[in-house]
């Protein structure tokens, strides 16, 4: 199974001009924002019944309040607990921003959730011990879950291999970066853009990329149910081009 979409609803005309041409969507705005019970079953409600919702899971787990990207949460955190969001920490808030994560997900009957780290999120004994601590503390009710690993992290492979395998999650990766170290049941591709850093969000992919992207995810699309999102400013037509190049070469995807 190869299922191609974008992190966001990125076709004009919104969502139902989305279910045109996906069938699956990573939901941005949870990372930002966890959104209301009731609005995630309208979300449900009014998607086709093989329509797939796979999560980014809520910065509090993830990201400190120190990070900008709590700006757009519109959230106020009292100072006094500040400093128990983020970083994989396993307090009361991080663990109450997970069930409310899965809370989501079983809402949307969405079977992959991710997790995104900053690259302020180093690689150091602290925070391997944390990322352990959480993924082994956390009930996981049956949602397939993948990291993302930014900063230093990718420079230790030995490390991440062992924590990957210990606590069996995807890890998730740009394809045309690197592949991954460790498969949880699926594999889960999100792509940045080409450049010198992690992201270059207004890169738009050129045929000769997509075609070395189906290369691929061919590969792990043969052996375990394969995720490939795009996350950059030409995302929706960018998808819609490696469909069509999947068609072109006959591939069965959904």
């Amino acid at each position: 199974m190869l299922k191609v979409g974008t992190c966001g609803w990125s076709a004009r005309g919104g969502r139902k001009a989305y279910f045109v041409y996906f069938k699956v969507i990573e939901l941005q705005e949870t990372f930002y924002k966890l959104p209301q019970e009731d609005l995630a079953l309208k979300w449900r409600e009014g998607a086709p019944a093989d329509f797939e919702f796979t999560l980014k899971a809520w910065q509090a787990i993830t990201h400190p309040i120190s990070s900008p990207t709590w700006k757009r949460s519109g959230l106020k955190i009292s100072k006094n607990v500040e400093e128990k969001y983020g970083y994989f920490r396993v307090t009361d808030e991080t663990l109450d921003a997970w069930e409310k994560t899965s809370r989501i997900c079983e809402i949307l009957d969405a079977k992959v959730c991710i997790f995104q780290t900053p690259p302020s999120f180093g690689c150091t004994p602290e925070n391997a011990s944390s990322v352990e601590a959480f993924f082994t503390t956390i009930n996981r009710k049956g949602i397939s879950l993948g990291w993302e690993p930014r900063g230093n992290w990718n420079n230790n492979p030995n490390i991440l291999k062992l924590l990957f395998e210990k606590l069996d999650l995807t890890h998730v990766v740009d394809p045309l970066k690197r592949e991954p170290i460790h498969l949880a049941g699926f594999a889960y591709f999100r792509l940045h853009g080409i450049g010198s850093g992690e992201v270059n969000y207004r890169y738009k992919y050129t045929d000769e990329d997509l075609n070395k992207v189906t290369d691929i995810v061919i590969r792990y699309a043969e052996i375990v149910p394969t995720y490939v999102l795009f996350n950059n400013v030409h995302m929706f037509d960018d998808a819609v081009r490696l469909k069509k190049i999947l068609q072109e070469r006959c591939l069965n995807f959904i």
